[in-house]
């Protein structure tokens, strides 16, 4: 089974386990047609988070995809944004691409078909052209009031002068030629060829810091995931320099609170979660970064005496107005796109890639086809921070896959993909799986809520407790009660709320059930047989 946010891209990944890949060959391939079909969110600039169950070894293996600051960066040549953070469109925000090398690491270690024949589909559609699906389409004409003017954009994003619209064919002549000198020169054609000799020459024509040497030095890690129960199940996270351990925290918060007691469509359930999201985040805006480079207390952050300590300052009748980070140590004397695919072997891979904000910085290199992210707008600007840029350093990072284990068997891959919305919709899946009974797809259906304007390991901080924005679905008596509480409530459009895939695997069998999120163009796909 293959489930992620197009469905060509989905069929190129069907088409890799129906030829007898793995389901990191399935996943390859769809990320691949994804950078191809869905530029707005991925793409061959941006980078790359997995976690594989592998079954022969019968564990979870996390895989950290990320670039890293270019060694000639320093904060002081920075010209700060206005807010004091690093400017979204500068190429001071830019990072190395750890995408290609993310592909070829996987590949490397649980493939089964050649790389080129996994890359094929995408080359053919970028070629050969695509119909552009609605959700994308309606996306990508958003962004071209944001990206337009940017270097190179144009050149290959606006056929015609303008987005493609719904059902017209995009071709992407450049990025194919990209995609078949990385098939036939693995990720050395992207690090250390003719790719980063011309992303290396776009850097300096655009007072970029990137050198060849940035490429040639950089390499992808293996880092073994973490967890927390909740109920009777676990969750599993990638370590910091990701927030997947914000999800945790919030589980661990939730935890003391009878959630299914409560109801899922009552203002107390709806209270605790956001109150919750509140404490988490505050303490990834003070101790998430990478761990290279700064003591992150990764262990006693997920400690439930540290979360009891922190959920008996909930006020159930009162939102909170500031999110002031906890001290863990005292304990001891804190756009994107998903995908998953599962194989008949029972391998199952949760997959998220990204570009960061939309397309990236806009920045694009009109021979290569693609252009680059902006993770680096992410790092904080103060030397004092435990996330401040420095070079050669990973910046705190967004893109998080998931994965649930009951009893020590796989038995969800899932992910939600949207900035900081991920932690919290992570948490809400889980909560409609586990405390509200529903189904894979109910839990992706069911009205969300996402609240902004936490403190952000950029270093700016909530004011007046932030903005709460619900989905269609929330009672009108629920955003009553939640005004009355001094929840903040602002309207804001669907794609604030993420975007949804999982696959589940029933005990036993191994049959797999596979959902898909309805604010996007996807669908699931799946077969039987060996």
């Amino acid at each position: 089974m293959v489930c992620a946010a197009q469905p060509l891209a989905v069929e190129a990944g069907v088409a890799m386990l129906r030829h007898g890949g793995s389901a990191v060959d399935a996943a390859l391939a769809t990320n691949a047609c994804l950078a191809v079909m869905e530029p707005n969110s991925c793409g061959l600039g941006g980078d790359l988070f997995a976690m594989v169950w592998d079954p022969t070894t019968r564990e979870l293996v996390g895989f950290n995809g990320s670039g890293r600051a270019p060694l000639g960066v320093s904060i002081e040549r920075v010209l700060p944004a206005p807010d004091g953070t690093i400017p979204l469109r500068s190429p001071d925000s830019w990072t190395v691409p750890g995408c290609v090398d993310g592909w070829s690491a996987l590949h490397g270690r649980f493939g089964k078909l050649r790389f080129a024949d996994v890359l094929a589909p995408a080359i053919e559609h970028a070629r050969a052209g695509f119909a552009v699906t609605p959700v994308i389409a309606h996306e990508w004409g958003r962004n071209v009031a944001v990206f337009g003017a940017m270097p190179g954009f144009a050149d290959i994003f606006m056929p015609g002068g303008d987005a493609p619209r719904v059902g017209e064919t995009f071709r992407n002549p450049a990025l194919a030629q990209s995609l078949e000198q990385i098939a036939a020169g693995g990720r050395e054609a992207f690090y250390t060829g003719a790719i980063a000799r011309e992303i290396v020459r776009y850097s300096e024509a655009q007072g970029g810091a990137f050198t060849l040497e940035d490429f040639a030095r950089h390499g992808s890690t293996w880092d073994a995931p973490i967890s927390t129960t909740y109920r009777d199940v676990a969750v599993w996270e990638l370590p910091p320099s990701g927030q997947g351990l914000a999800v945790l925290q919030m589980l661990n918060l939730l935890e003391s609170f009878d959630l299914a007691a409560m109801g899922r469509d009552s203002a107390d359930t709806w209270h605790v979660m956001i109150e919750a999201k509140k404490r988490a985040y505050a303490d990834r805006a003070r101790w998430y970064a990478d761990p290279a480079f700064a003591r992150i207390p990764v262990e006693q952050l997920l400690s439930k005496d540290y979360a009891r300590i922190r959920g008996a300052g909930i006020d159930m009748k009162k939102a909170s107005r500031s999110d002031p980070a906890g001290d863990p140590l005292a304990l001891a004397r804190r756009e994107t796109t998903y995908l998953c695919a599962a194989d008949s072997s029972g391998m199952m891979v949760s997959w998220i890639q990204s570009n960061y904000t939309g397309f990236g910085t806009g920045h694009v290199i009109p021979a290569l086809g693609f252009g680059i992210q902006n993770r680096g707008a992410l790092f904080a600007l103060d030397p004092r921070h435990a996330n401040a840029l420095a070079p050669g350093k990973r910046p705190f990072h967004t893109i998080i896959p998931a994965f649930i284990l009951r009893a020590g068997e796989p038995e969800v891959a899932f992910g939600l993909m949207g900035g900081d919305m991920q932690p919290q919709g992570h948490a809400q899946i889980v909560a409609n799986l586990v405390d509200f009974g529903l189904d894979l797809q109910q839990s992706g259906d069911a009205a969300r809520f996402h609240h902004g304007g936490s403190s952000e390991p950029t270093g700016t901080l909530m004011r007046d407790g932030g903005e709460l924005h619900l989905e269609p679905g929330v009672p009108a008596a629920v955003r009553a009660e939640l005004r009355r509480r001094g929840h903040r409530l602002a309207e804001t459009e669907t794609s604030t709320f993420g975007g949804y895939q999982a696959i589940r695997r029933s005990p036993g069998h191994g049959e797999y059930e596979g959902a898909t999120e309805p604010r996007k163009d996807g669908c699931a796909i799946g077969f039987g047989g060996h």
